[in-house]
């Protein structure tokens, strides 16, 4: 039985839409995630170089299981263009069973 637990939404972000729909395919494509959206453009706030910056940015949210979370980190920070992206995840905390057993059909292997 699945625990809510075991799946995740991963988020980074790029500094164009092409670059968030590429990586989206990517995961999807390899399994990695179940699926995946590309939001923006959305403003972002941040700390770079030691100065307070600004800036246009997609947001790429990613869904997985906690089971494939290594693998698809390691694949967003061989794919994505920048040095060190923000990529992080949170818990999915409630889910029908119908999507989370869905999810959990799509991401395994082979």
């Amino acid at each position: 039985m699945w625990r809510v637990s075991d799946y995740l939404q991963v988020s980074t972000a790029t500094e164009t839409r092409d670059v968030g729909v590429r990586l989206a395919e990517g995961a999807v494509g390899a399994r990695l995630a179940a699926s995946a959206q590309v939001i923006g453009p959305v403003t972002s706030v941040f700390w770079h170089h030691g100065e307070q910056g600004s800036g246009e940015e997609w947001q790429v949210l990613l869904y997985t299981t906690a089971e494939r979370y290594a693998q698809l980190e390691r694949f967003v920070l061989d794919e994505h263009p920048w040095t060190n992206p923000q990529l992080s995840a949170v818990p999915i905390v409630q889910g029908s069973t119908e999507y989370l057993t869905w999810l959990s059909r799509s991401v395994e292997d082979g």
